[in-house]
């Protein structure tokens, strides 16, 4: 049986010309075909040496370039060596030219760069699940941010915010019969943000709490607003002793202090 040869053409990784190639090919059951691949090619020397071989083998030369250079020293040599061609972005292009009635930016690897930053959330989101509540302090080092507070500080709503904005963050909860992870004092500073609260509205917030979970005794120590004050100045003191950042999260929005933890974090690296 005579194997035909398909050559991909990719200034990026050409995987969606192989999709749409094997799909096409497919329909043809009784033709065996081999394809090979050819990623981020981008320069005259690289197109000539493949397109040689392509003229050898007699293949079907197929590519997804939207760097016009590369396009048109493909198409050139594929009209030189008498091959057939298939150029799948530029009809689209013009089609989406038309429709958006707008120029395209002609950028190589749009979509692998999407597809990296889509991962990266997702990886910042399960560290995010992964150290929660002081879980495994090992991630304090891992961590771009690290936030520290006491119950109801908002230390989860935070960092499974930032991580949608593809912060690795760590929270430490802050208990003043627990010491607190070594880990905490062995990273920079430039990393720590510590939480703080208005003692008033957090009593109201853990008494609701206590209620939500079924339980009678509101006056219970986790409620009290002594210990609450306690736990608060026993806060105060590790801020101080890291020397990090405080914020007030009692009158803001988890968004407008994510925001300002960014922001930050971004000043600190420069």
């Amino acid at each position: 049986m005579n194997l035909k040869m398909i050559y991909i053409l990719s200034d990026s990784l050409g995987d969606t010309a192989e999709l749409v190639i094997k799909a096409a090919a497919e329909q043809f059951t009784s033709r065996a075909y081999e394809i090979r691949k050819f990623s981020y090619v981008s320069t005259k020397s690289q197109i000539q040496n493949i397109m040689e071989d392509a003229k050898y083998v007699n293949a079907l030369v197929v590519f997804t370039t939207v760097i016009p250079e590369v396009k048109n020293e493909i198409l050139r040599l594929s009209r030189e060596f008498d091959l057939l061609y298939f150029d799948i972005m530029s009809p689209l292009l013009k089609e989406f030219e038309v429709f958006f009635d707008a120029k395209p930016i002609y950028e190589a690897g749009i979509i692998r760069r999407l597809d990296e930053t889509y991962f990266r959330k997702v990886e910042a989101i399960e560290f995010a699940v992964k150290y929660d509540d002081g879980k495994d302090p090992r991630g304090v080092k891992k961590a771009d941010i690290v936030l520290l507070g006491i119950s109801r500080t908002s230390k989860t709503p935070l960092s499974m915010y930032l991580a949608h904005k593809n912060l690795k963050v760590a929270n430490i909860p802050l208990v003043p019969e627990v010491p607190v992870p070594k880990e905490v004092y062995e990273i920079s500073k430039d990393k720590i943000i510590g939480l703080t609260t208005d003692p008033y509205k957090l009593n109201e917030i853990r008494v609701e709490r206590i209620k939500a979970l079924g339980l009678a005794n509101t006056t219970a120590t986790y409620a009290n607003l002594d210990r609450i004050l306690d736990e608060l100045e026993y806060a105060d003191k590790i801020y101080r002793k890291i020397g990090c950042p405080v914020i007030n999260v009692s009158s803001k929005a988890v968004e407008e202090t994510a925001n300002i933890i960014a922001k930050i974090i971004q000043s600190k690296k420069g």
